[in-house]
């Protein structure tokens, strides 16, 4: 395998702002509200006056024994529940509007929650912030969140907005591939990052019919989170401390996959769906992505790499393992942060990198990728769609590894 970044400085360092897009910050926030899945079948069945539904809260209590999720954050509580009961049918009531007006408002000021932290870790003017990507599934407006974030956080008029909407959990990885070509391509460009997601759009109550178990298994596994992350090529040295390179990306959509996750934004909200096949279609086609992404960098050992897996549920992580013969080690960020937070959506990775870099740098690791070289990041989604991203970690500073 390749053991330096020679390879990576052959093959992507042509570019206009003389390096690779790193890495520079990274910070994440949730709601307060923190929901345990051991409490969730009866808080959820009692919140959306189900509870004559015996049967299927037991099957909710048995999704959620399984889910291997420890507890999840909301901005939803049952006191705002109450406030709005329409949310709390299952497709009986029109709610979009309420939904939006929530969204709109509560997902701009989450994203800036993550984004003043990662603005601090950064530690440079945020005059210097030249582009902005916010991502979110919900609150569609104009002007978007994009703008809203700009008036909250105080960044200059002319910074440039990318806004992604509706992408979904594989969104991690497209906002990635995104600012790696804005940092490369514009000289001294600075881009901030920000996913945030809301299950305010898709939260409702049970149905009995078989057909929507799906929905039952989504409200079993979604929860509220958002990230922010700087990005830019050619760190000022001593004064910007990178600690991942973004070698190269890719998206793939898996053949024969329509259909197994989507959505349908409706009068009642976003509507999902989750086929039974997800875990092992993903599980089949994983390692095609790896083989693409890693080959021009001579790595055929997949436990030679560090893993940022969208936890998208403990079944796709289970496939994803058993196909790459993965060590239990490799997925331990990725599962830490299923059993912490749930499926946050596109911000999920996020909280990933984070938890590897201060696990790293408590464990006194050489790098911040558990003290390997080179690592994937991978976003799972609507398609099924797989972003791949090639991660290069660079050393830790020597304060990291003496705290």
């Amino acid at each position: 395998m390749v053991s330096n970044g020679a390879a990576v400085d052959h093959h992507h360092k042509k570019n206009k702002a003389g390096g690779l897009a790193s890495v520079l910050a990274l910070a994440t926030a949730n709601p307060p509200n923190v929901v345990y899945q051991d409490n969730f079948p009866d808080y959820f069945f009692s919140v959306t006056n189900s509870e004559h539904m015996v049967e299927l809260k037991e099957k909710l209590k048995r999704v959620c024994d399984k889910s291997m999720i420890k507890k999840r954050h909301f901005y939803l509580n049952e006191e705002k529940l109450k406030e709005h009961p329409n949310l709390c049918s299952f497709m009986d009531q029109p709610s979009l509007d309420t939904r939006h007006d929530i969204v709109i408002e509560e997902v701009p000021k989450l994203g800036a929650k993550a984004a003043t932290k990662a603005l601090e870790e950064w530690g440079r003017p945020r005059s210097e912030i030249t582009h902005i990507i916010f991502c979110s599934t919900g609150g569609v407006d104009l002007p978007g969140a994009d703008y809203r974030i700009i008036k909250l956080l105080g960044l200059s008029p002319s910074t440039k907005r990318v806004m992604l909407y509706s992408q979904g959990c594989f969104a991690g990885g497209t906002v990635l591939r995104i600012a790696k070509d804005l940092a490369e391509n514009n000289e001294n460009a600075r881009i901030l990052i920000v996913c945030s997601e809301s299950t305010v759009i898709s939260f409702r109550g049970p149905s009995e019919a078989i057909e929507h178990f799906d929905n039952l298994v989504g409200q079993a596994i979604f929860a509220d989170g958002a990230a922010s992350l700087v990005i830019g090529a050619k760190p000022i040295p001593g004064v910007e401390n990178p600690f991942f390179e973004i070698v190269s990306n890719d998206q793939y959509i898996i053949p024969e996959s329509d259909g197994f996750i989507g959505g349908h934004l409706r009068e009642v909200g976003l509507t999902f769906y989750l086929h039974s096949q997800v875990p092992s279609t993903v599980g089949k086609n994983i390692e095609k992505t790896l083989v693409k992404a890693f080959s021009p960098l001579g790595i055929s050992d997949w436990n030679s790499l560090f893993y940022i897996t969208h936890p998208g549920g403990r079944a796709i992580l289970d496939k994803i393992q058993e196909k790459l013969e993965l060590k239990p080690e490799k997925m331990r960020a990725t599962r830490h942060v299923l059993s912490e937070y749930g499926n946050m959506s596109s911000p999920s990775v996020f909280f990933i990198m984070d938890e590897m870099r201060k696990r790293s740098m408590a464990d006194g690791l050489r790098t911040a990728g558990e003290g390997l070289d080179y690592g994937v990041l991978h976003g799972l989604g609507p398609g099924i769609t797989v972003e791949t991203v090639v991660l290069h970690a660079l050393p830790l500073p020597p304060s990291s590894k003496e705290n």
